[in-house]
C-alpha cells in the first residue's frame, strides 16, 4: 500500500492495473522528452546572440512543429485505446458483490450462494484499532474475495454520492442513488488492499475506508461457507 513516503504508484494485484502502470510509465517518459527539449530550446534561445529581425516566414520549421506533436499524440493515443478495451466489461464473471455506500460506510451482499450473505463494513476507531493496524484505514469486516477469479463489483449509493475505490486493483466506481454501476476486477496474488471513497460525501467522507482481503479459493470456500451457517 501507498505510505507518506511513497511517491509512486501502488504497486499492482491485478492484470489492469499492470497496465495502467505502463501506461502512466509510457506517457510520463513522452512528457519527460518534451520538457527536456522545450527546455534546452528556451536555454539555448536565452544564451544565443542572433536574431531575425528580418525573418518573414519559416516552411521547414513549421512543418517540424505540426508534424513532431502529431506524431507524439499517435504515440499516446494508440497505447491509450488498447488500454480502454482492455478495461472493458467481462462478460463471464464467476462471483458478483454488491456494495452499497452510505454516510459512513459500506454494505456488502454476496448473492451468488443459496443464502444471501450481507454485511456492513465499518472504520475501526483510532482509539480501539491495535498497535500493528493501520490508522483511519482498517475496518471490523473486511471484504474477503477469492484470487485468480473474475469478479463483478455492483456499486450503488443509499443516500449521497460516494466512490468504491482500490488503488491496487485499478478500481474506482462511482456510486450513485438510485443507480447501479458495474465493475469487473481480477485479483492474481493474495493480500490486503487498502481503498477510501474518493468522492466527497459529508463531514466523515475521510472515514469510510475499504478494505479488500485476497484469499485463495479454498479459503474463501470456507469463509463463506462459516459466515452461511451462522
Amino acid at each position: 500500500m501507498a505510505t507518506w513516503s511513497d511517491l509512486n504508484l501502488q504497486n499492482s494485484a491485478s492484470p489492469l492495473m499492470e497496465q495502467l502502470t505502463f501506461f502512466h510509465d509510457h506517457a510520463l517518459l513522452i512528457l519527460l522528452m518534451i520538457t527536456i527539449l522545450v527546455a534546452y530550446i528556451m536555454t539555448s534561445l536565452f544564451f544565443n546572440q542572433f536574431t531575425h529581425r528580418f525573418l518573414l516566414e519559416g516552411q521547414m520549421i513549421e512543418v517540424i512543429w505540426t508534424i513532431l506533436p502529431a506524431v507524439t499524440l499517435i504515440f499516446i493515443a494508440l497505447p491509450s485505446l488498447r488500454l480502454l478495451y482492455l478495461l472493458d466489461e467481462s462478460m463471464d464473471p464467476i462471483i458478483t458483490v454488491k456494495t452499497i455506500g452510505h454516510q459512513w460506510y459500506w454494505t456488502y451482499e454476496y448473492t451468488d450462494f443459496s443464502l444471501p450473505y450481507e454485511f456492513d463494513s465499518y472504520m475501526i476507531p483510532y482509539n480501539e484499532s491495535t498497535i500493528d493496524g493501520f490508522r483511519l484505514l482498517d475496518v471490523d469486516n473486511r471484504t474477503v474475495l477469492p484470487m485468480l477469479t473474475q469478479i463483478r463489483m455492483l456499486v450503488t449509493a443509499a443516500d449521497v454520492l460516494h466512490s468504491w475505490t482500490v488503488p491496487a486493483l485499478g478500481v474506482k466506481v462511482d456510486a450513485t442513488p438510485g443507480r447501479l454501476n458495474q465493475t469487473n476486477f481480477f485479483i492474481n496474488r493474495p493480500g490486503l488492499f487498502y481503498g477510501q471513497c474518493s468522492e466527497i460525501c459529508g463531514a466523515n467522507h475521510s472515514f469510510m475506508p475499504i478494505v479488500i482481503e485476497s484469499v485463495n479459493t479454498k479459503n474463501f470456500i470456507k469463509w463463506i461457507s462459516n459466515n452461511l451457517t451462522l
